[in-house]
């Protein structure tokens, strides 16, 4: 079923802030919200939004968005995270950074770090991390995930039980409001897991739109986290079971 220019923006809006309003929708095209609720109704009908009381959002399921529709989501607000994040890591330490989209933004913030061991199962993170010639890059074995130059599997999982990280920087594809990390990769999930085990001290780099969606598999809670870094105040609950918790919430709002 084809859709029409309307729609396609209306996906692209989508994909942007995570989910949409009827009213917000119906103001931005100077249509009627019946006009912007049939839209829903259709791009629900064809699995592109899950409708939702007032709106939709992207759809919940088994499968993550594409890498390079992930790439070009939120890139501002990945670069703030990423810049306030990488404030927060000195110089002369070892460092794991895992897949994603966020944690590569963190990389391009420490191009000019020193004296930085840095090891990766992201081969994005790798490579951009090669133009630093005071940054040793010890990259993991694993299978590789194609779509996203992601490492995973056994392999992966045991090259990280070799090290006791000083630092640990991780991503995550969704959070629940209750705190816990979620991932579509079961592979994926093992691997992180065992991120966070070697790790002394962990920070998750995630932008508000990881609050918007839901995946099977469970990381980790909040709890073992020593950081989370976004780009917009937490629900109210959350913030409280985090300070509860003793994991710290860094907002790198915009100025």
């Amino acid at each position: 079923m084809s859709i029409s220019f309307r729609q396609n923006e209306i996906l692209e809006i989508a994909r942007r802030e995570g989910r949409v309003t009827v009213e917000g929708l119906a103001d931005h095209f100077a249509v009627t919200q019946q006009t912007i609720r049939r839209d829903l109704g259709e791009l629900a009908d064809t699995g592109r939004l899950e409708r939702v009381h007032g709106g939709a959002m992207l759809p919940s399921g088994t499968t993550n968005i594409g890498y390079e529709d992930r790439r070009g989501l939120f890139e501002r607000e990945k670069a703030r995270i990423a810049a306030v994040c990488a404030e927060e890591i000195p110089e002369d330490v070892s460092v794991f950074l895992n897949i994603g989209t966020s944690t590569e933004a963190v990389a391009r913030r420490l191009v000019h770090h020193r004296n930085l061991l840095v090891v990766t199962n992201n081969i994005n993170v790798a490579n951009i991390l090669a133009v630093n010639p005071d940054c040793q890059v010890i990259v993991t074995g694993g299978t590789l995930r194609r779509s996203d130059g992601g490492l995973i599997g056994d392999l992966a999982t045991q090259t990280i039980l070799q090290f006791k990280f000083d630092l640990a920087v991780v991503g995550c594809s969704a959070i629940d409001l209750d705190g816990d990390m979620l991932d579509f990769d079961i592979q994926e999930v093992n691997v992180s897991r065992s991120i966070i085990r070697q790790a002394r001290k962990t920070f998750l780099v995630a932008d508000h739109s990881k609050f918007q969606r839901t995946a099977p598999g469970r990381i980790a809670s909040l709890a073992e986290i020593d950081a989370f870094f976004t780009d917009r105040p937490i629900a109210e609950t959350l913030s409280a079971r985090c300070a509860d918790w003793g994991t710290r919430v860094v907002v790198a709002e915009a100025e």
